[in-house]
C-alpha cells in the first residue's frame, strides 16, 4: 500500500468517525423545530406570569372590597334602627328611581327564594 492510499484510508476513517446520524430529519428541520418549541415555551412562561399577576390583582381587589364591606357592616351595626330608617327615607327622596329598582330586585330575589322553598 502506498503512502497516498494510506492517507486516503486515514481520511475516510476520520470522516466516518465525525459523522453523526441525525435520525432521518435534516439539520434545518431540527433547528426550526427546536426554535418553535423554544418560542412556545417562552410564550407559555409569559402567559403563566400574566395569569399569576392577574390572580394577585384579583386577590388584592377582593381583600380591599371585603375590608370595605366589613367597615360598612360595622358602621351600620353601630347605628340606631330609627337612624337607619331615616337614612333610607332620605335616600328614597333623593333617588326615587334607584329606590324602585332596588325594591323590585329585592322582591324578585325574595320571591324566587320563597318559591323554591315550596317545591
Amino acid at each position: 500500500m502506498s503512502d497516498f492510499e494510506a492517507e486516503v484510508k486515514k481520511a475516510e476513517q476520520e470522516l466516518n468517525q465525525g459523522l453523526v446520524p441525525v435520525g432521518g430529519e435534516s439539520f434545518t428541520d431540527k433547528v426550526t423545530t427546536d426554535e418553535f418549541l423554544g418560542d412556545l415555551k417562552m410564550q407559555a412562561q409569559e402567559y403563566g406570569q400574566k395569569i399569576q399577576d392577574a390572580a394577585a390583582q384579583a386577590k388584592d381587589f377582593a381583600n380591599e372590597k371585603f375590608a370595605q364591606a366589613g367597615d360598612k357592616f360595622k358602621e351600620i351595626s353601630a347605628k340606631d334602627p330609627k337612624e337607619l330608617v331615616e337614612d333610607a327615607k332620605e335616600f328614597a327622596r333623593q333617588k326615587p328611581g334607584q329606590t324602585i329598582l332596588i325594591s323590585a330586585a329585592v322582591g324578585l330575589v325574595l320571591g324566587l327564594i320563597l318559591r323554591s322553598g315550596r317545591k
